[in-house]
């Protein structure tokens, strides 16, 4: 499956964003997917993840209660809505593929969009 991640910008703290990722490929709806993200300087990490039937998701700590990931299989779509956003949420988002469960080891997800990048200012 091949991914296109797309909706980044600049947006002010508590502003809100809703990034998508497009696939390719007919076997989209049996992956897992999830959303990293990486700031400057900093290794990637997990944000949110969603299993193939949306029946499960996993969010990071810091991100609970604001960003919310959904997907939609008919349309082969993976979204992240980024409500009350926050400096700290400054970094390049990538959407990504694992043919695992739920997960949020990164080396389980096999493959991954080019990144849209999220600013927020304060």
């Amino acid at each position: 499956v091949q991914l296109q991640a797309s909706g980044g910008g600049l947006v002010q703290a508590g502003g809100s964003l809703r990034l998508s990722c497009a696939a390719s490929g007919r076997t989209f709806s049996s992956y897992t997917m999830g959303w990293f993200r990486q700031a400057p300087g900093k290794e990637r990490e997990f944000v949110a993840a969603i299993s193939w039937s949306s029946s499960s998701t996993d969010y990071a700590n810091s991100v609970k209660g604001r960003l919310s990931i959904s997907r939609d299989n008919g349309e082969k779509m993976v979204y992240l809505q980024m409500n009350s956003l926050k400096p700290e949420d400054t970094a390049v988002y990538y959407c990504a593929a694992s043919r695992t469960v739920i997960t949020r080891n990164v080396r389980t997800y096999s493959n991954w969009g080019q990144g849209t990048l999220v600013t927020v200012s304060s």
